[in-house]
């Protein structure tokens, strides 16, 4: 049996940490970072298995509640994957009561996986917009 949590902190930060090791975009994250994620985003939605309390799906919203919303973060665990573990997580994500008035709710993803987000009405046909990204340059510290 699985739950949806809309909080992560009476959860083992271990087991977020174990299920951002198993995403390529999420697996270099420290603790601190990921406290910081939690703490900072507007929106937290987490699978959890009831039995072992375990932390199996993962996703985040940062949103003005008007205009934008940007979903973050969906992760699932692999031995999860496939089981419609993804399609609960989403579902809970644009479901949320507090994005109901939202404008936009946008996400990026990979190629392989547009599909997946097209039955919530994700496309990729967004105009002439293209993503760009400044990235940050990697602080040494000494």
């Amino acid at each position: 049996m699985i739950r949806i949590e809309d909080r992560v902190d009476g959860f083992s930060l271990g087991d977020l940490m174990s299920l951002f090791s198993s995403a390529w975009w999420t697996a270099n994250r420290t603790v601190e970072e990921t406290e910081q994620i939690l703490q900072e985003s507007d929106i937290v939605v987490a699978l959890v298995e009831s039995s072992t309390d375990r932390i199996i799906g993962f996703g985040r919203v940062l949103t003005d509640y008007v205009h934008v919303a940007l979903v973050l973060d969906v992760v699932v665990a692999p031995e999860y994957r496939g089981s419609g573990c993804g399609a609960a997580l989403m579902d809970a994500i644009v479901e949320h009561p507090e994005l109901a008035d939202v404008r936009s709710i946008e996400l990026i993803c990979q190629p392989d996986l547009i599909a997946f987000y097209s039955r919530w009405g994700f496309t990729n046909q967004a105009g002439g917009s293209l993503l760009m990204r400044r990235t940050a340059p990697i602080r040494v510290e000494r």
